[in-house]
């Protein structure tokens, strides 16, 4: 039997680099054509190939940064400012940008999204279609509930910890959770929106208790 290799699709630019805390990042180069990134593109920066598999479409954008022990594979992007670091890995087809910061032994994946200026670190785990925005601070596993197929558009209602107190994502909804209640009873039928407090109720068991 012989042993497969995978095809390179992309190259390290030993000539485009930047200094990361004493480490050098080197941008990525496509060398073929995969997903929606064409041969020629240039990516982000990472440490080593270590940091972004060669199989499936994962790819680093722009002016993204994934080094240490970090990993990105499967369909999983990391673009705009977003740093990926320490024992972080990402997969799927999960997405992290913005200004964005995975690190620690974070672990994103399955279509979670991580955005804005939100941190994602220590245990933490970001899977489902859970959206994590804003001033996100989440360092355990239960500091985010999330609920899928609900409200009236069989969305998701993504809670999770912030750094001046819990924020609800619905749709494109950021906020508070009184504001997303209030929104809620403004917009939604009685029965939708009774669900929704309850799934709030349950959500701050979890995260505050």
């Amino acid at each position: 039997m012989t042993e497969q290799t995978t095809q390179k699709k992309y190259e390290l630019l030993k000539d485009d680099t930047v200094e990361h805390f004493g480490t050098t990042l080197y941008r990525i180069k496509a060398l073929i054509t995969f997903g929606l990134v064409g041969a020629g593109q240039l990516g982000g920066y990472i440490e080593t190939e270590k940091n972004l598999d060669h199989s499936g479409n994962a790819w680093v954008h722009d002016n993204a940064r994934v080094y240490g022990n970090a990993r990105v594979f499967g369909n999983a992007m990391v673009y705009g400012n977003a740093r990926v670091f320490g024992n972080a890995w990402m997969c799927g087809n999960a997405r992290v940008y913005g200004n964005a910061l995975a690190y620690g032994d974070a672990c994103v994946y399955g279509d979670a999204r991580v955005c804005g200026d939100a941190w994602v670190y220590g245990n933490a785990r970001v899977c489902g279609d859970a959206m994590v925005r804003s001033f996100a601070v989440i360092s355990e596993r239960k500091m985010i509930f999330w609920a899928s197929n609900v409200g009236s558009e069989n969305g998701t209602l993504t809670v999770f910890n912030g750094k001046f107190g819990l924020i609800v994502t619905r749709g494109c909804f950021t906020g508070t959770v009184d504001e997303f209640l209030s929104k809620s009873k403004e917009v939604h039928d009685d029965k939708t929106h009774h669900e929704y407090k309850l799934l709030i109720e349950v959500a701050q068991s979890r995260i505050l208790n």
